[in-house]
């Protein structure tokens, strides 16, 4: 093996109902864990979502809302999740614009808190993509010269990741062979929630959206304070309105 790992790294795939973060779910998850001694574990689950799956995105993952009308919800399995996921960094594929908002929200829905922020979030296609500029099918043929066969099956997809971000330690030795080297070759995106309406600039949390696009958050509630409850009654992800209201609570409210 040659990414050199000091702790477990869980690759992580989702199907999902859409690409809507606050609104849509999960209807499978698949996790590829690699031990720093190279060993695998799979942990894959087909989940309910609890809600219609539309027709285009069975178009794109081949799951129907028959395939999960018995399985387990997410609420169900996510004791489960976070066990499997302790102690470990998580990689994938758009993983930090996507399965990882989402699997964050997940958890949030079902009122179960997990510490997303000590952990290594390595996204594969930024290294690919500052690179080479593909997707994940022509990342899998350009680096590892197989046709990724099964995509849009996550179970696939999380290994076909895992694979490329190992042929990608062979093809750049500027890369380094740890995930916190990769990380920092890829940058950390400077952002307060997963949803990115909020950004760090010089240190500080900015609004990412919007007519207050720009402005300190701390500002925009001391000069508006009712903008606070348009977006907490808004369709905002859970994770976005926990973030504002610790930053409401740290300082506005903290005296």
């Amino acid at each position: 093996m040659l990414l050199q790992l000091n702790k477990p790294i869980c690759f992580i795939d989702l199907e999902t109902t859409g690409i809507n973060v606050s609104i849509d779910k999960i209807v499978e998850i698949a996790i590829i864990k690699i031990m720093p001694d190279g060993t695998r574990q799979v942990k894959r689950k087909l989940v309910n979502p609890e809600m219609p799956i539309p027709p285009a995105s069975t178009e794109i993952h081949g799951i129907t809302n028959d395939m999960v009308k018995d399985a387990p919800s997410f609420k169900a399995i996510a004791n489960e999740v976070k066990q499997f996921i302790e102690g470990a960094d998580i990689g994938g594929y758009n993983s930090n614009r996507f399965d990882i908002p989402m699997l964050n929200e997940e958890f949030l829905r079902a009122g179960i808190s997990i510490d997303m922020e000590s952990r290594k979030l390595l996204d594969v296609q930024k290294v690919f993509h500052m690179m080479e500029q593909r997707t994940l099918s022509a990342a899998y043929k350009f680096y590892c010269n197989k046709t990724l066969e099964d995509a849009h099956t996550a179970e696939a997809d999380a290994m076909a990741t895992y694979e490329v971000l190992e042929a990608q330690v062979a093809r750049y030795p500027s890369l380094g062979n740890t995930v916190e080297a990769i990380v920092k070759f890829t940058g950390e995106d400077q952002i307060v929630d997963f949803a990115r309406r909020f950004i760090m600039e010089n240190g500080i949390e900015v609004f990412n959206f919007g007519k207050h696009k720009g402005k300190p958050v701390i500002q925009v509630l001391k000069e508006e304070p009712q903008y606070y409850d348009w977006m907490m009654k808004g369709d905002f992800a859970l994770h976005t309105k926990q973030k504002l209201t610790e930053i409401l609570n740290r300082t506005i409210l903290k005296k």
